[in-house]
């Protein structure tokens, strides 16, 4: 470390200072507010001094510029220390940290994007280092940039898998600028973590993953800037031996204060106690500014440079229409940027990769890892951002996907291989609870093309839509139904067949809406008419002009969907027109977990083919005319 310089006394001592007024500010916060986690503030105030006030770059007046250090505080209960900071900075008036967890206030208990200095919202915990695995790999391969990413995390976290997910994808791209720092403070929240104090153990893990492991004392200011100021090749894991609790005497290093404030005469007392230990410093520390070299960047207006090259009749998966519309999108939108779980060539993300290999991040099998590297990337608005897999693997990163709608991410996730229609693979790998899992995301908007020119329609206006996009592609190819000049629009259902007198509305989606279509045909032959509606979008869902067809119908509405019952376009549907009088809805969906077979075998035994679509309608006229 010959060009490490140490920082003077007066440095030093302003630092305590700073993370003794940390500590008080956390526990007067978290008194007033009557909640709150204060023993695992106090944990970490020497990490947050040295991070905030000595080594990280940023303008503190505007921490969201884009050439700002960025930093996630994984371990989202300790917010009150990170609003701490943010007060001594200047950007926050102290006394709006008494108003803690209130709910006119922005200060949450956990931290949340509606705050200005927060990029992602944490708390529920092992996700924090994926999204800054995102924004560092954005920093170091997109904006080339000299900004860092510090990410602080507690021990308890370091069990859940996504965070070693996390650190093989940072080691995997050589992310040198991004630093771990594990808050190692023993205590979990009803028990010890599991691997207490044996800070040798966590070095161990971290260096067996392809970290650069440090162990220091986290309450040791002087060791934390000497860490903190090493030149590194690798990503950095500094393993921060630290007491819970440390600065309240009755609390620390002790069980059953997790999530426990201080009750008032016990903060004053030991308030008074910390008041004590600041020293008079004339040194009154303020961050680096950083280096101006991150490009500004204007993701409005992402568009295709034509119309879809599309045929009506000609025959193509959706699937594969999504990677032709991703690789088009990318030529000349510098800016999209496309990720996948090792899929790539079953949700055709790879012909993406194939013309733009520089905008494309594997993510190999680690799903929920993929979408916090999706958030990461979509942070202040550097990349327009794309992740593939197969639709039911996205169950497994719902808890990302949750929290993905909280920190108001813009990200665009494409699930293919959706329903029993993919056949002989069997049911572990059909997404049958996909629409039911994002219709139930506030944030969410759900596309369902149907072909090659609704799949490209798609994809661009997810480009352009704010929040969390999914767009569910099929397996089975299937023909065109469109004409290149289609216009689609976000909540708008097409009519796709009608006639001046039809007997129920069908409506359907992907493979179903074709044997709908099939259906129609065979009926037209018993004199039976039916209109077909395809919704384009699942959520939200063209309830006026359903409800206008299906009334032109006497209110006769059957819906068919490659799709468990639960929470699907039935539902939907049902949703949309449950206060319409005389409105009859019947639905045909996947009832039970399904099996290997062919598609079209699989369709039929589920009752969702053409044949059955055809029998639902007989039988749905033929109940009719019984009751009249």
């Amino acid at each position: 470390m010959e060009d490490y310089h140490k920082p003077d006394q007066q440095t030093v001592q302003a630092l305590r200072n700073i993370a003794t007024r940390l500590r008080i500010e956390s526990i007067k916060a978290t008194t007033a507010a009557g909640s709150g986690h204060p023993t695992s503030c106090c944990s970490v105030a020497e990490i947050m001094s040295v991070l905030f006030f000595h080594s990280m770059k940023y303008r503190p007046e505007d921490p969201r510029n884009s050439n700002n250090d960025r930093f996630i505080l994984s371990k989202g209960h300790a917010a009150p220390v990170l609003y701490a900071v943010w007060a001594e900075t200047g950007f926050l008036k102290e006394n709006e940290l008494l108003n803690l967890r209130k709910v006119d206030s922005i200060l949450e208990g956990h931290p949340v994007p509606k705050q200005q200095f927060v990029d992602v919202a944490t708390g529920s915990l092992g996700q924090g280092l994926g999204a800054a695995c995102g924004m560092a790999y954005t920093g170091k391969y997109f904006d080339k940039a000299s900004y860092r990413v510090f990410c602080l995390l507690g021990d308890g976290e370091m069990s859940e898998g996504s965070v070693w997910e996390a650190m093989a994808f940072a080691s995997y791209y050589q992310l040198d600028n991004l630093v771990a720092i594990l808050d190692i403070n023993r205590l979990g929240q009803s028990d010890p973590a599991p691997l207490q104090h044996h800070v040798e153990k966590y070095q161990r893990r971290c260096e067996a993953f392809g970290w650069h492991a440090i162990i220091v004392d986290g309450h040791s200011v002087e060791e934390l800037c000497k860490v903190l100021s090493q030149p590194c090749h690798q990503p950095l894991a500094i393993i921060a031996k630290t007491i819970k609790g440390k600065g309240i005497p009755a609390a620390e290093d002790k069980m059953d204060w997790h999530g426990k404030p201080l009750p008032k005469d016990m903060a004053d007392s030991v308030i008074k106690e910390l008041q004590n230990r600041i020293i008079t410093c004339n040194k009154r520390l303020h961050p680096a500014p950083p280096i101006e070299d991150a490009s500004p960047i204007n993701l409005r207006n992402i568009r295709m440079s034509s119309a879809p090259n599309y045929k009506v009749g000609d025959k193509i998966a959706t699937r594969k229409a999504y990677g032709m519309a991703l690789a088009k999108l990318g030529r000349y939108n510098e800016h999209v940027v496309v990720l996948d779980g090792d899929t790539k060539n079953s949700t055709f993300s790879e012909l993406f990769k194939n013309e733009h290999p520089n905008n494309y991040v594997e993510c190999y099998i680690a799903e929920q890892n993929m979408v916090s590297v999706a958030i990461g990337c979509a942070v202040r608005d550097r990349n327009v951002v794309f992740a593939s897999t197969f639709a039911t693997f996205f169950s497994r990163a719902y808890d990302q996907l949750r929290m993905a709608a909280i920190s108001e991410s813009n990200i665009n996730l494409c699930g293919s291989h959706c329903g029993v229609s993919i056949g002989e693979d069997g049911p572990s790998q059909m997404g049958l609870e996909d629409l039911a899992m994002f219709r139930a995301i506030p944030t969410a908007t759900i596309f369902y093309p149907s072909d090659g020119v609704s799949t490209e329609k798609a994809v661009e206006l997810a480009a352009n839509t704010k929040g969390l996009c999914f767009i569910r592609t099929s397996r089975p190819e299937n023909n065109i139904i469109y004409n290149c000049n289609e216009d689609f629009h976000v909540g708008q259902a097409k009519v796709v067949f009608k006639t001046n007198d039809d007997h129920v509305t069908v409506i359907g989606a992907g493979v179903t809406l074709h044997e709908a279509l099939a259906a129609a045909e065979l009926l037209k032959k018993e004199r039976i008419n039916i209109r077909v509606i395809d919704p384009f979008t699942i959520k939200p869902l063209d309830s006026k002009t359903i409800i206008a067809n299906a009334r032109a119908t006497r209110g006769r509405i059957i819906t068919v969907e490659d799709h468990y019952y639960e929470g699907g376009l039935g539902e939907a549907v049902c949703s949309a027109v449950v206060n319409e009088n005389g409105f009859n809805v019947q639905r045909l969906a996947v009832s039970h977990v399904p099996r290997s077979g062919k598609p079209n075998e699989l369709l039929r035994i589920f009752g969702i083919d053409r044949d059955a679509i055809a029998q639902a309608v007989r039988k749905m006229l033929s109940s009719s005319a019984n009751a009249k």
